[in-house]
């Protein structure tokens, strides 16, 4: 039997139509490229034909897989269509798909930003986790956009992290977004970015426009406008929206507190402390004006975590609970702050708390088995120096990886040089340098995959 809250999942679902997102090609570049270094390397011990087949079979096969690789939403499940996860799924017995019920998380990073004069453009990875399972999309891939569209509104605001909750109330293409930026009249970057310099929080805040319907009605649509701004990367426009909408509603707690989280993206890619610090203290402003309103002193407890401001996060946490009582997004920062503090018994009643509070049955889950680890962790100091040194172990891989792409790069000029010079010695030595070189990248890729999940209690009890 199905509770409440995952019988209404069905029900929405039923009604959306299924969306695509292709997935991004970096594991097939990977192999692309392991093949066209092998087959180079037969080319150079004469192997022609061999190098030649194993190169066109690569280059044909290879893009026609990843173009047809794929996250799929059908209406009722989470799937991914190429033949490399199918095999892989089939080998290690694990999962190709799971029920929209089943995501206990929604987890989206910012990899990279573009600047483009005061614009900036992101690529967001959004990871939806569920069972053992990890989704991946990325943005800037076609079907991106109506993927988070159809299935973040479908899912319980409890899945979502902070980032998330903003692509899914604020996602929208780019184009469309500048054009509602023309008609409020709100300049571009180019015009924006010298005034920016000036900025001065003081004359925005408390300058005061006589309050009315209309005057709100206009500083929420502002606001909405000022964070799809936020999100697509047009910060200075964005910035001037927030401005706007602070005339008209100068003590709105969620205006100063998304003002602020603005304000520090643009700190950030200007490298300016002093706007920083700015933003930090509008933080501070939109906490003393929040009130009661629990749910958005949670929020503001995550944005101290974005600051790292732990103590104030901590404090902020303690006094939702205080003012609102115990929420699951509240009780999961203060777990956050636990594990941070290294409070292992903290982490364990605080999730313990959290799960309680739980609507879906994926979050209850998911919360069940964290306490679950961490109790072991706190109970076996073996498993807790295994796990120590699983995590070491992937930072050594990390740190590997990377070295072992750079020495690779390097022996490819000492290849060209003994070839073009026609000395065999110098050939060699690189193709030996580059040959050992991807051989470890490749093994650290391979290695950290498989350390990256949790090693298994009954592998400990066994031994």
């Amino acid at each position: 039997m199905l509770d409440e809250n995952s019988q209404a999942v069905v029900n929405r679902s039923d009604k959306v139509k299924p969306v695509a997102v292709r997935v991004a090609p970096l594991h097939y570049l990977v192999i692309l490229l392991l093949v066209s270094f092998g087959s180079a390397y037969l080319l150079y011990l004469e192997l022609e034909l061999t190098a030649l087949a194993l190169l066109s079979v690569a280059w044909v096969t290879l893009p026609l897989l990843a173009f047809f690789d794929r996250v799929v939403f059908d209406g009722k499940r989470i799937r991914r269509t190429g033949v490399f996860p199918r095999m892989w799924a089939l080998m290690t017995s694990t999962r190709d798909r799971i029920k929209l019920s089943d995501v206990e998380m929604v987890q989206t990073n910012i990899l990279r930003t573009i600047r483009r004069g005061g614009n900036h453009i992101y690529t967001y990875r959004t990871a939806l986790f569920g069972k053992g399972k990890v989704f991946a999309i990325h943005s800037g891939r076609n079907g991106y956009g109506p993927f988070i569209e159809t299935v973040l509104p479908l899912l319980d605001s409890e899945l979502l992290d902070q980032r998330s909750i903003e692509l899914r109330d604020n996602f929208a293409e780019r184009h469309e977004i500048k054009r509602r930026a023309r008609e409020e009249k709100i300049p571009t970057a180019e015009i924006l970015e010298s005034s920016l310099k000036e900025f001065g929080k003081k004359a925005v805040v408390n300058k005061r426009i006589p309050e009315n319907g209309d005057t709100n009605e206009k500083a929420i649509q502002l606001h909405h406008l000022a964070n799809q701004l936020r999100v697509s990367g047009l910060l200075p426009q964005s910035i001037e929206a927030f401005r706007r909408a602070m005339l008209l509603m100068p003590r709105d707690a969620r205006l100063l507190f998304d003002f602020a989280l603005c304000l520090r993206s643009y700190a950030r890619t200007q490298r300016d402390k002093t706007v920083e610090r700015r933003a930090l203290a509008m933080v501070r402003l939109a906490e003393r004006r929040a009130g009661s309103d629990g749910e958005l002193l949670a929020r503001i407890g995550e944005g101290y975590f974005q600051f790292g401001e732990w103590r104030r996060a901590a404090y902020v946490f303690k006094k939702a609970v205080t003012q609102a009582g115990e929420r699951f997004r509240t009780m999961i920062g203060l777990a956050e702050i636990a594990l941070h503090e290294g409070k292992i018994a903290h982490v364990i009643h605080n999730f313990s708390a959290a799960g309680e509070l739980a609507k879906a049955p994926s979050l209850r889950r998911w919360t069940k088995n964290e306490i679950e680890y961490f109790s072991r962790l706190n109970d076996d100091e073996e498993y807790m120096e295994l796990e120590i040194s699983r995590m070491n172990l992937l930072d050594t891989l990390d740190s590997v990886k990377r070295s072992s792409l750079r020495i690779a790069i390097v022996g490819f000029p000492a290849i060209i040089l003994g070839i073009l010079t026609g000395d065999s010695l110098i050939a060699n030595i690189g193709w030996a340098v580059s040959i050992v070189a991807l051989s470890v990248w490749a093994a650290s890729i391979l290695l950290g995959h498989m350390l990256s999940t949790r090693i298994p209690y009954d592998l400990v009890d066994t031994e």
